[in-house]
């Protein structure tokens, strides 16, 4: 047999056969199969579902200086349960502390009391 003859261009054809070569056999024959993954886990929370004094005092003196009071909101910061927040919103508007802004069958959103209430001032 002669010898081979090298490419006068420097031998890149070589390495582009070779890429070429290391791709056919990566894509033919059987892929392996995608594994689906589990998906995001939220971690457990453990709210409380009845006040302790410490709880019912910070809410008391925390919650009616909130800009914006929504049951979420007092859930997430006082670590309640949403149903105890709802309880406690209502608790806090037969005190005056706070005021509806905008009330929903879905959402209603609160914020401080500003103003004392309108049928104080008449009097």
């Amino acid at each position: 047999m002669p010898p081979k003859k090298e490419d006068k261009k420097g031998g890149k054809s070589k390495q582009i056969q070779a890429q070429k070569a290391a791709s056919d056999k990566s894509s033919g024959g059987k892929a392996k199969k995608k594994k689906w993954s589990k998906g995001k886990t939220k971690d457990k929370v453990s709210n409380l579902v009845l006040f302790d004094k410490a709880t019912y005092d910070k809410l008391i003196s925390e919650v009616p200086k909130f800009k914006l009071i929504t049951p979420p909101i007092i859930s997430e910061r006082l670590k309640t349960n949403v149903s105890l927040a709802r309880r406690s919103i209502k608790e806090l508007m037969a005190k005056g502390l706070i005021r509806l802004v905008c009330g929903h069958s879905e959402q209603s959103i609160y914020t401080r009391a500003t103003m004392p209430k309108f049928t104080e001032l008449l009097s």
